[in-house]
């Protein structure tokens, strides 16, 4: 495999967590077009930096794919026609990019997608390496290799999982859990006929995308009504989840954290609480984690201003919680304050 700079070991003292600045697009105002929250990545990590959980130099810095690495999934064709802006403005679901000469949109819709996409294959090896990662952007699951929609042009889950599978002895079986409101179509048509990868995924079953082939990959599925709330959502994802790790034990699992389950989200037409997604991402970590089973958290959609908060409220209680420890079963962990993990110098960081 060739050479690639995403999987050189970050400095010890730092936490699985992947960011860059340049993940967040800002432009002119055009970011403003599509109900996503373009900066929703960095005010997640300021919100962690508010409540000290973590500081600049002790998180990972993403670095952007490279077309090589790109290409270990996505077809050369398909790279190619990311280069006619119109194209860019059909995936990323905002028009008026259709109007901008292409160098701009490399530089101010795809480079911060590819940033993001490196973090997530990033992500995968740390998660391998520490037991869990987390990468605050990523969750493309609508992009499979020769095709992108929904706001997703690379296809940073497969790719992630592809990675592993060629680089990282040991690791030849992957479990992708998707608790996204949309149905993970890219991933599913990339490994549909992968019995390495198994999939399950919970959705609204009547948005977008409804794609009935990609459908025939997922070996769990969760399909739910409008509106579902909490009581019931969380019974389900505890159920599947424990179902789908008991039927197939993986060496990775791959969580699809999307937050636009929330009440409210006026794509995702689910009725889900702030606790509620809380303590949905409590369910997954605590599943993987007593299983010793390494897990990568990418965060996926999530079109409301407030989700930002809530991701960084949901890392906080899987810290609070010992869940985001060294690898060994959750139940054996403490729970050190905040304050005392603030306290402990960069060294013990190292050692989480």
């Amino acid at each position: 495999p060739h050479r690639t700079e995403l999987y050189e070991d970050p400095p010890l003292g730092c936490w699985p967590i992947v960011y860059s600045p340049d993940y967040n697009i800002t432009f002119m105002g055009l970011e403003k077009l599509h109900p996503f929250d373009a900066g929703k990545w960095g005010k997640i990590i300021n919100f962690l930096k508010e409540e000290k959980l973590i500081a600049d130099d002790l998180i990972v810095q993403a670095r952007e794919a490279t077309d090589e690495d790109l290409l270990v999934v996505h077809t050369r064709r398909y790279l190619n026609k990311l280069k006619w802006s119109f194209v860019v403005a059909t995936i990323t679901e905002i028009p008026p990019v259709a109007f901008l000469p292409n160098f701009i949109v490399q530089r101010k819709v795809l480079k911060p997608l590819r940033t993001q996409t490196g973090g997530t294959i990033m992500a995968g090896k740390l998660a391998v390496d520490r037991g869990w990662a987390i990468n605050v952007g990523g969750g493309f699951h609508h992009c499979s290799s020769d095709k992108g929609g929904g706001f997703c042009a690379y296809a940073d889950i497969t790719l992630a999982i592809k990675f592993l599978f060629e680089r990282v002895q040991g690791v030849s079986r992957a479990t992708i859990i998707d608790l996204d409101a949309h149905q993970g179509n890219g991933h599913e048509r990339d490994f549909m006929d992968d019995p390495r990868v198994y999939i399950m995924d919970a959705y609204n079953r009547y948005i977008y995308p409804g794609d009935g082939f990609a459908k025939c990959a997922i070996k769990r599925k969760v399909e739910l009504e409008w509106g579902t709330e909490d009581t019931e959502y969380l019974q389900k994802v505890q159920t599947h989840v424990e179902g789908a790790l008991n039927e197939f034990k993986p060496d990775i699992i791959v969580y699809n954290a999307g937050t636009d389950i929330l009440d409210g989200d006026p794509l995702g037409g689910l009725a889900i609480s702030p606790q509620g997604i809380v303590k949905r991402d409590e369910v997954v970590f605590r599943a993987a984690r007593s299983r010793g089973v390494p897990v990568l958290m990418v965060t996926s959609g999530g079109y409301q201003k407030r989700t930002a908060r809530i991701i960084a409220d949901s890392i906080l209680n899987l810290h609070s919680l010992g869940l985001l420890g060294r690898q060994q079963p959750a139940c054996a962990l403490g729970s050190p304050s905040l304050d005392q993990m603030v306290r402990d110098s960069a060294k013990d960081f190292g050692n989480l």
